[in-house]
């Protein structure tokens, strides 16, 4: 488990500073900043970071938790720290902050809320990220991995590293991201979407992510390393392009749709054969056919969410339903079933509509009634003859 990579790191910039004044202190959670306080004001912080660096909690838990269960005993120091000075007092201090942790991140009871940012870590931690805000994100030794402000996460080079060690960025329904790989390679990631990816790329191997949901992809050139996105069964190999990728669950197919450069397409069962794309082309891979198809494509309605733009062209409304529940974040029930095969053609643009001026647009011209309940969910019936 651990002490969270936040904490950590301030810890380290209020050891090297020798005072309390440290940016983003007061992002710290309350408990988070009384255990720093404590620390500093009894002078622990040294102490505080090698007891850190030495200690094992999933093994020393259950010590950890019979010292802190003991009501009025004389202070204890426990076997793996004897010379820690004030050794009660920081450890029950750190027994409370791990006991915060586990119950706000490993409780199954306690679930975070899914409309928010999640930063999946190496551990297992999960780290909030504030599109108002800025953080660094750091890792288990207190290495400063990548910084993010607003909707921008950036991670830094990294040479020497021999183990590849994956982070996971989790984006919810109504929001999209930018993320900055250590390689250069930016990825455009819209809402409803996870990409799991290698903190820092080892020399002599394979540039690697997993992907569901959608992204565009600007892939830093690298002729030794390929960069290879893992869509559901489908693997895109690039050495360096820009290209999208729709990759969904409740879609029917995975596409790509490529901008420039190059890439080939491969189904994990069939890995021999190789299908090539060229600019201005999707190849879409059919989840029940199992077959790649080629077809040329106007490249923007594929690309265009990036500016918040929404552009259907001879659509089903079913398909529609799902892209607008996905950048609204919203619910749609619709009752109306010839309504859904209903081929629509329609662009919105979510900075400036709301999901209210959109319904209101198709229901315009499509003919059928809806209501907006509390909990932002949509009822679609049909109009009265």
């Amino acid at each position: 488990m651990g002490i969270s990579p936040s904490v950590i790191a301030i810890l380290r910039k209020v050891s090297s500073k020798g005072n309390l004044d440290v940016e983003k202190f007061k992002e710290l959670s309350p408990e988070e900043q009384d255990l720093i306080n404590k620390l500093f004001e009894d002078g622990l912080i040294d102490e505080a970071l090698n007891f850190i660096d030495s200690i094992d909690v999933d093994k020393n838990w259950e010590e950890l938790q019979a010292i802190l269960k003991q009501q009025n005993a004389k202070p204890v120091i426990p076997l793996w720290k004897k010379t820690l000075k004030y050794a009660a007092v920081f450890i029950a201090l750190i027994g409370l902050f791990f006991i915060i942790q586990r119950s706000t991140i490993h409780n199954p009871e306690t679930k975070l809320s899914d409309d928010r940012i999640q930063l999946v870590l190496e551990n297992g931690d999960i780290q909030i990220l504030n599109e108002d805000g800025s953080t660094e994100i750091v890792s288990n030794s207190g290495q400063v991995l990548g910084t993010q402000k607003g909707t921008e996460l950036k991670y830094n080079a990294a040479a020497g590293n021999k183990k590849v060690v994956y982070n996971q960025i989790k984006i919810p329904n109504g929001k999209t991201f930018n993320l900055t790989l250590s390689d250069g390679t930016h990825v455009y990631l819209n809402a409803g979407s996870t990409l799991r990816f290698p903190v820092n790329f080892i020399k002599g191997m394979k540039r690697e992510v997993y992907l569901e949901g959608e992204a565009f992809f600007e892939v830093s050139k690298d002729k030794l390393h390929p960069f290879i996105v893992n869509a559901n069964a489908i693997n895109v190999k690039v050495l360096g392009t820009k290209f999208n990728v729709s990759s969904y669950a409740e879609d029917k197919e995975v596409s790509t749709v490529l901008v420039e450069g190059s890439v080939s397409l491969n189904n994990d069962a069939k890995p021999n054969e190789k299908t090539m794309l060229i600019p201005g082309y999707k190849g879409a891979w059919s989840k029940t056919s199992d077959k790649i198809s080629l077809e040329k494509v106007d490249t923007s309605l594929y690309t265009n969410w990036m500016k918040g733009e929404l552009v259907f062209k001879n659509v089903a409304f079913q398909a529609i339903i799902k892209k607008l529940e996905r950048t609204y974040n919203v619910k749609i029930i619709n009752h109306d079933e010839e309504l859904n095969h209903t081929e629509i053609n329609a662009s919105f643009n979510k900075n400036i509509e709301n999901i209210n001026s959109v319904m209101n647009a198709i229901s315009s011209v499509r003919g059928f009634n809806y209501q907006i309940t509390e909990d932002k969910s949509i009822i679609i019936t049909k109009k009265s003859q």
